[in-house]
């Protein structure tokens, strides 16, 4: 990288700059959001001869995604080779000053910015506003206006036409747009993170650029016609119609960076080649798609929102670059392991990229069909459940003991209907989705602990509101009835919910104790199905006992 290049720029030089498209604005620049006034106040001070700042250009000749159109102008591309001045600094001062010179307009929803109508009040003193801008257009018979436009381009004849004083301060003010100094420094071959860590510490007020900004910057190319922006909502919009578009940009860049190195740090990251992001993307794509669609029929999540985290995403989709076919078998108990012992343990709860460096070794350990060593443990016990359960819809633990509620595929208490789970439905603790079975209401009545009442042990999942609606602050002994009234294979469809007997979980006592202990069990009963237990586990032996436990409920 050179040191950065102080240098003048008259006016014709910078709008030639920009109308060639050597200058350009960089896709990770915001939106353009100056108004017209605050425009014409900016030119205002160009013509009275103030400092507007510095503008700071990125001197390249690597091509990023760029916004091609400044001030709502199609600019041309730039030669193959050649260098592009990106805007890192000035942007809404550079696209006021060529949108008010060409006098263009700009849409902004529904409204239409006009920059042709900023005019120069001739008969203004310079101590006053001399640049305005008029909403519409100005009746200028009497010659006191002219359009800033008509200023630099007026036919001569046009221009003669004002009297001789105004004609002297026409040309005033436009030797002083014409001659007037910009203020630029060039940061010339610097690479692509230095270029946005510049730009980040520029815009100190304002949002740092996400890695994945940059790596849309970095990775466009318009001859293989990839912009990684648009790849990925492409990606995201065909995962929609399985209800798993919230899967993050953060996943698919370090499910790219495991696939080509095997580690996904953002230095690393952004180390990778834009060729070798650009060939293997559609590999990507595959096996995402792939593990979506393991986790939503194997695992049987059918949202992304109930992922225990976005980022098991990543060790799963490279596990199946490598594994083309389906898992069975031993493949597909080790992998079943894993991922519970990931959401369990809440393993991405930090570190989450040196993490799932570790991870995917594992991965290649199962792919041979060998059980990988673990440096961390679960507690699958009653006790351990019971002790961390408090409900938060938030914290990966519960997500994963939602999963094992998912997985049973839940029916209605009315009529036996599948219950449909829903992201929208999910965004908020008092979801749609969430039923507490001793309702809320009734357990502060009896003086339960909050904690004890808000717990994932006293959580169902239900998808209307005519559940709670017909319950309300009622006794489950009450409501229950009700629905044994009209749901004569209400005991078969409770086993959806983890009540596995109705007569055995204190439901027709109102017994909130022994619903408690039998729910506990019957969750640790389905976690041992999908744990292979080992010696770096917590309480085996108590494990074990509970077992039995379980099996009675």
């Amino acid at each position: 990288m050179q040191l950065p290049i102080p240098r003048p720029l008259q006016f014709s030089s910078l709008m030639a700059d920009i109308e060639n498209g050597t200058i350009k604005i960089p896709q990770f620049q915001r939106d353009f959001v100056w108004d017209t006034k605050k425009s014409a106040s900016l030119i205002d001070s160009i013509v009275k001869g103030y400092p507007i700042g510095t503008f700071i250009f990125w001197k390249t000749k690597e091509e990023l995604r760029s916004v091609k159109n400044i001030g709502g102008i199609a600019l041309p591309e730039t030669e193959d080779g050649d260098y592009i001045e990106y805007v890192l600094d000035g942007q809404q001062r550079l696209t006021s000053l060529f949108a008010s010179m060409k006098g263009v307009q700009i849409q902004r929803d529904k409204k239409i910015e006009d920059f042709s109508l900023m005019y120069l009040d001739l008969d203004a003193d310079e101590s006053e506003q001399v640049v305005i801008h008029f909403q519409e257009l100005v009746d200028i018979s009497n010659q006191r206006y002219i359009k800033l436009c008509d200023l630099l381009t007026g036919e001569l004849t046009y221009l003669a036409s004002f009297s001789k004083e105004r004609q002297k301060k026409i040309t005033y003010y436009k030797q002083r747009l014409e001659a007037y100094n910009y203020s630029t420094i060039s940061v010339k071959e610097a690479p692509l993170d230095i270029a946005t860590d510049i730009f980040t510490r520029i815009n100190v007020g304002g949002k740092p650029l996400s890695l994945f900004e940059i790596m849309v910057a970095k990775t466009f190319d318009r001859e293989k016609d990839f912009d990684l922006s648009e790849k990925f909502e492409e990606f995201t919009s065909t995962l929609e119609s399985v209800n798993y578009e919230t899967i993050s940009s953060a996943t698919g860049l370090q499910t790219v960076s495991l696939v080509l190195s095997g580690e996904c740090t953002k230095k690393q990251i952004l180390k990778l080649k834009k060729e070798d992001i650009i060939d293997v993307w559609p590999k990507i794509v595959d096996s995402i798609e792939t593990s979506v669609d393991y986790f939503r029929t194997y695992y049987r999540i059918p949202v992304s929102k109930l992922l225990p985290y976005n980022a098991l995403l990543a060790p799963f989709a490279y596990f199946f670059t490598k594994h083309k076919d389906r898992p069975t078998g031993e493949i597909q108990r080790l992998l079943q392991d894993f991922f519970w012992r990931c959401s369990l343990s809440e393993r991405y709860s930090s570190a989450v990229e040196s993490k799932l460096a570790q991870d995917v070794k594992k991965i290649d350990t199962i792919l041979k069909a060998e059980r990988p060593k673990y440096d961390w443990s679960v507690d699958i016990s009653t006790d351990y459940i019971e002790e961390n359960g408090w409900f938060s819809a938030g914290r990966s633990y519960i997500k994963a003991l939602l999963c094992i509620l998912t997985s049973k595929q839940p029916k209605s208490f009315v009529d036996g209907a599948s219950v449909k789970v829903s992201n929208d439905w999910l965004k908020q603790a008092n979801s749609r989705n969430y039923h507490h079975f001793f309702p809320r209401a009734y357990l502060r009545k009896r003086k339960e602990e909050e904690e004890d009442i808000n717990h994932i042990l006293n959580i169902t999942i239900v998808d209307d509101f005519l559940n709670k609606k017909l319950i309300g602050a009622k006794a489950p002994s009450k409501y229950m009835t009700s629905f044994k009234e009209k749901n004569p294979e209400l005991q078969k469809h409770m086993k959806t919910h983890l009540i596995n007997d109705l007569d055995k979980f204190g439901i027709w006592e109102d017994d909130y104790d022994t619903f408690w202990d039998k729910r506990a069990a019957a969750f640790s009963s389905e976690l041992k199905k999908r744990i292979i237990i080992d010696e770096v586990d917590k309480n085996l032996k108590l494990a074990e006992v509970k077992d039995k436990a379980a099996e009675e409920c």
